[in-house]
């Protein structure tokens, strides 16, 4: 039986296992994991940063003198991505550390000696950023495919066994020395002028300030006489002002007493008000409350009786509402009972055809002769003309009654088609 282990590590290393269940590498950075032996390996590989030493001897510029570079350069393992990681794992995985700093040691050594070649000295020791710049970048883009990753370049130290830095030093020292016994003789010079110029300045400045103490003394000269003047002026309106004032006093005095006056009138006005104030309240409590509960009283029983009125006459109308409603109920039942009747009659004259018929005749007839007699009943005197043998009197009217009988079924013919004799035989 296999034991499972749980394999560890911190986030300054990466751990690779493969084996079962893993078609790729899986790769553990600061964390855990379980691993079975026999079924599955792993290793570890260290992601500190390694710090190197890349020195290149006797590289010639491109000016052609041969000079000594020393640069340090921290390179680690990346992370950035889990595909570099695992490009650095198929690199480096079974190498140490010692191996990896040669490799990479090597390699920066060769980029640092192609920068060389293509810079001039002057270059290289004045613009010392621009070297390192493009080192850094030449660099990283080489390591990356390697799975490695360049924290930082610099160059350290920049020597040379011919002299020609020195003689730099020389020239710079000279040209320094030539500068500053120019700026020398420059700030003697700017010194002379600037004491004569502040010479200049302290007499101006004297001349400046004579004028101002002759200007001070005119102006004080100009304001005492302007002060005396202002004081005469204000004395003089001082003794207009008194008698000014005291008329005003006076008018003031007089202003007092008529305002006593006012304050007098008005405090009887007041008492009127009051006093008027009193009778209406009076008035109020002994007649227009009275007159006013009165005048609720009234409003009340007028607004009862009003209302009594509307609900009567509501009353009246929904009563007449539902009797008209009734009535027309009724009616609409008579009406449909006698259509119904109508239908039914019309069913069975339909049925019985003649004999229907001959009923409707028969049972007509007598109205028809009742009608008629109920006519001649009405009148009060009939006279009767007869020619040649015919009868007369009663017989006769008897027979002019039958006469119109008999003229009935003639009649009907004529107006609807309708042959009742014909109908009465059938039947």
């Amino acid at each position: 039986m296999v034991l499972p282990l749980i394999l560890t590590c911190g986030p300054n290393e990466v751990i690779v296992l493969s084996g079962l269940g893993y078609r790729k590498s899986a790769l553990i950075t600061g964390g855990r994991i379980v691993a079975f032996p026999c079924l599955q390996r792993w290793r570890r590989m260290s992601l500190n940063v390694m710090t190197l030493r890349v020195t290149s001897s006797e590289v010639y510029t491109s000016q052609g003198v041969p000079l000594t570079v020393s640069g340090v350069a921290q390179v680690k393992v990346s992370t950035q991505h889990p595909d570099i990681l695992e490009r650095a794992c198929e690199h480096f995985l079974r190498k140490s550390t010692a191996q990896i700093e040669s490799l990479v040691t090597a390699t920066l050594e060769g980029h640092q000696r192609a920068i060389l070649g293509t810079m001039s000295v002057e270059d290289i020791y004045k613009n010392r950023k621009l070297f390192n710049s493009r080192v850094f970048e030449v660099a990283s883009k080489d390591l990356c495919n390697l799975g490695l990753q360049v924290l930082s370049y610099t160059i350290r130290d920049i020597s040379d066994d011919v002299g020609y830095l020195k003689a730099l030093g020389m020239s710079r020292t000279a040209e320094v020395q030539r500068d500053a016994r120019i700026g020398e003789a420059l700030a003697q010079q700017e010194s002379q002028i600037q004491k004569a110029l502040a010479l200049e300045e302290l007499m101006k400045a004297k001349y400046a300030n004579d004028t101002l103490v002759a200007q001070a003394n005119r102006d004080f000269e100009q304001q005492k006489a302007a002060y005396d003047q202002e004081v005469m002026t204000k004395k003089a309106e001082a003794d207009l002002a008194y008698e000014l004032q005291s008329c005003k006093i006076k008018q003031k005095i007089k202003e007092e007493q008529m305002e006593i006056v006012v304050v007098e009138r008005q405090g009887r006005i007041n008492v009127e008000e009051q006093e008027i104030q009193r009778t209406e309240k009076r008035l109020e409590a002994t007649v227009k409350q009275p007159a006013e509960a009165e005048k609720f009283r009234l409003e009340t029983i007028a607004a009862a009786q009003r209302k009594k009125t509307v609900l009567e006459a509501e009353a009246k109308a929904e009563s007449k509402h539902l009797q008209g409603e009734a009535e027309a109920f009724a009616i609409e039942a008579k009406a449909k009972a006698k259509a119904a009747s109508m239908h039914y009659q019309a069913e069975a004259y339909k049925e019985f055809q003649n004999a229907a018929v001959l009923d409707l005749y028969l049972k007509a007839i007598p109205q028809i002769v009742g009608s008629v007699s109920s006519s001649l009943s009405n009148v009060k005197s009939v006279k009767m003309v007869s020619s040649g043998g015919s009868e007369v009197g009663a017989q006769k009217l008897t027979e002019e009654v039958m006469n119109i009988s008999n003229n009935i079924p003639e009649m009907v013919k004529t107006m609807t088609g309708v042959d009742l004799r014909k109908s009465v035989r059938a039947a």
